[in-house]
Order: structure tokens, then sequence, then C-alpha cells
């Protein structure tokens, strides 16, 4: 097996390094202490080339070598600060072969290190931000100006942040959601689905997936939102399978937030203080008069609903690909997961689980895949359209 490339990217607290490699690596990671270092051990493997070496403002890494050990390659990483790491692979998509990946966390500085090596984590902390797209949106419904192309926007924006996108399973735990007629359990395939989808996100170059749940538990609705906001995610994407009465009924269908629940939610926010008090659009709330407060919340959600709109027609578009579609239009409803007033939402149905056709269809691999990528293409082609101007996005 050959170890190819190294890339790097990094936020606030968290960096990620992704080792491209020809076959799914057998591989081992370790930390050591004086010298610090993040050693990574991949069995069977030689080096294709040189490995790219971190830029001066990483976060973590001052240096990276090589060492060949007879069978294993060791990578060898000079740490800045202290870390945890947390390492899994990818298999081969349309863009890219196999991964291994390895994320950071940031745990402070090193036990000898002086106050100084704080400086590059809070030189990397300037990037963060909270849903960029919808602002821009309503930065263009003031001011007239259209929005950067992605092509400009990626010349601002490749030392940036990554697009976050938060990947809602439905149902979950003691909550199965629906049943299909062979007993299927719709917590259980979407949860498959959303798992695929975050794994075509991680691979994608300036983005970065959280699942809102990660295994078989339940999340309450308004926590799904919770989850988001704290990951400062551009985008919200809940995913669901439907069903019906009758079983002929099939096709998938795409929902945005309808008038009424946009209406509902923001009396709602108003009135609740620690709402207030939070972002919104990147403005607080709590020391507004009420009119203005009122005005700054609606421009947020007409940004807000606007952009979910427009991925979720991007995302029905792709669905048309791989079957057949219920509803042709994007769809309104008061979904309470859809109601972050500063993040766009959507919510797919990715079929009709009651239908004994769609149901087989749901808990064949091949066939997740194949919803994931439907709607991982919809959510890139948005984001081609419609760029954060703060964000990391070669290779969109």
């Amino acid at each position: 097996m050959s170890v190819n490339s190294l890339h790097f990217w990094s936020s606030a607290k968290q960096s990620r390094m992704m080792i491209d490699v020809s076959a799914i690596p057998s591989h081992s990671i370790s930390l050591t202490e004086r010298p610090d270092r993040l050693v990574i051990d991949i069995q069977n493997a030689r080096l294709k080339g040189k490995l790219s070496q971190p830029p001066a403002s990483h976060p973590f890494f001052s240096r990276i070598r090589t060492d060949q050990k007879q069978k294993t390659l060791r990578i060898v990483a000079e740490l800045k600060r202290q870390i945890d790491y947390e390492s899994f692979t990818l298999n081969p998509n349309k863009m890219y072969g196999h991964r291994l990946v390895v994320d950071l966390t940031d745990k402070g500085p090193l036990p000898d290190s002086p106050i100084a090596s704080e400086k590059p984590m809070a030189q990397a902390a300037k990037p963060e931000a909270k849903a960029q797209a919808p602002q821009k949106a309503a930065k263009r419904a003031s001011d007239g100006n259209p929005a950067k192309s992605a092509k400009e926007a990626a010349s601002t924006g490749r030392s940036g942040r990554n697009i976050v996108v938060a990947i809602d399973a439905g149902h979950g735990g003691e909550d199965p959601g629906a049943h299909g007629p062979a007993g299927t359990e719709e917590k259980r395939v979407v949860l498959a689905i959303a798992k695929k989808l975050a794994s075509l996100i991680n691979g994608q170059r300036g983005m970065r997936a959280v699942l809102v749940r990660k295994s078989d538990y339940y999340v309450d609705l308004r926590k799904r939102m919770e989850i988001a906001r704290a990951a400062n995610a551009d985008l919200f994407v809940s995913v669901h399978a439907d069903a019906y009465q009758k079983s002929d009924v099939k096709g998938a269908s795409v929902f945005t937030l309808s008038n009424s629940g946009a209406s509902s939610e923001a009396a709602r926010w108003l009135a609740d203080s620690e709402n207030a008090a939070d972002l919104v659009g990147g403005v607080r709330l709590d020391d507004k008069e009420e009119v203005l407060a009122s005005v700054l919340l609606d421009l947020s959600q007409t940004a807000t609903l606007e952009a979910s709109n427009n991925v979720a027609g991007q995302v029905l578009k792709s669905f048309q690909n791989i079957g057949e579609l219920h509803f042709s239009t994007v769809q309104k409803a008061g979904f309470l997961v859809l109601k972050s007033p500063d993040i766009p939402s959507i919510l797919v149905e990715t079929a009709f689980i009651s239908n004994p056709g769609e149901e087989r269809k749901l808990n064949n691999t091949e066939h997740q895949s194949k919803i994931a990528l439907a709607i991982f293409n919809g959510i890139r082609n948005y984001f081609k359209q419609y760029t954060p101007n703060d964000t990391r996005v070669a290779g969109l």
C-alpha cells in the first residue's frame, strides 16, 4: 500500500489530517511526551513522494517527518500544544480514493511551554462565525449587491473555517419512528443514511459534518436545534422516511419551514429572554427595543427561509436521478426541527417506508449510499452558489 499525500485543515480548537492512501490502512496512533509528538504507524505501507508540511500558523503542529521501519511507515508530528485525537477511514468516492482521517482537539498548552504558546489558538479563533450564508442574503436584500461567486469566495476563504453541516437522523431510542410492512424501523435506516452523508461531507475539502445523534438514542427536538447552533452550523439537514396508510404511495419529498411556523417561532424567540440574549444572524437582541428586535429577527428569518428554499431545491433536483419524487416541488410545513431562525434548515423524507418496495430499498446499503449522495450533491451545489464568506471552499 502506498501513502500518497497529506492535507491539513484547522479551526479554532480542532484540526484535521487527511492522509491519502491506496487501500484501507491498518494503523495505530499514539502520543509521546518530552518530546511531545503524535505518532501514526501505518502497517504494510510505503511513502510515495514527500508529505506536505503544516503552515507556520498551524495551531498544533510545527513539523512533520516520516520514517520507514521495514514494512511500517511512521508519520511523526511535532506538537505545539496538548491534543486529543480520533481516527477513522473513508472509502473512495467520486472525488477521492481511500483516506485515513485524524481529527485533533485542543487540550491546552504543553506543560513546559510559555504562555506565548496560546497565541496561535487566539489567531485561529478569528475565522469562527455563525450562519454566514443567511447573513449574506440579508445584506443582499439591503444593499442590492449580488453575492460573491464561489470562485471569488474561494480566493479569499481558503484560510478560513470549514462549512459545517448538522445532520439529524430522525427519531431514535424509544421513538422508532415509522415502521415498514416487514418491521423495518425508520430510526435505524435514517441513521445509516445520515452516517453515509456525514462521510461524504467529511471527505469534501472545506466541509465538516456534525451528527446530531450518533447511535440509537433519542434527542429532544429542540435539543437537536441547540446541537446545530452549538456547532455553528451553516446548514441543518433532518433525514426521515415517510409512511402512509396506503402501501402503494411512494417517492421522496423535501420540506422547509412554513411562513406560519416561522411567525410563531419568531414570537417565541422575542418572548424568551435566553433566546433574545443569543445571537440571531450575528446580532444580539437583548439590548434592542422591541420593534427593532422584531425587525432584525424578521430580516434574519427571511434570509434563512430563502437559503432553506434554495438548498431544498438543489436536494430535490438531485433526488430526481435516483427515483420517483412524491412531490415535485419543495414543500412547507411547521416541523419543529426546522425552526432555527438563523440556520437554513431542510427535512428530507427519503422514501415511504410503508411501501414494501421502498422499504426493501431503504434496507439496501447501496441504495442508502445513493440517497446520501443525492443529498450531498444538492448541498454541495448550493454552497457552490452561496458560499459563506469566511470559509475554506477549495474543491467545491
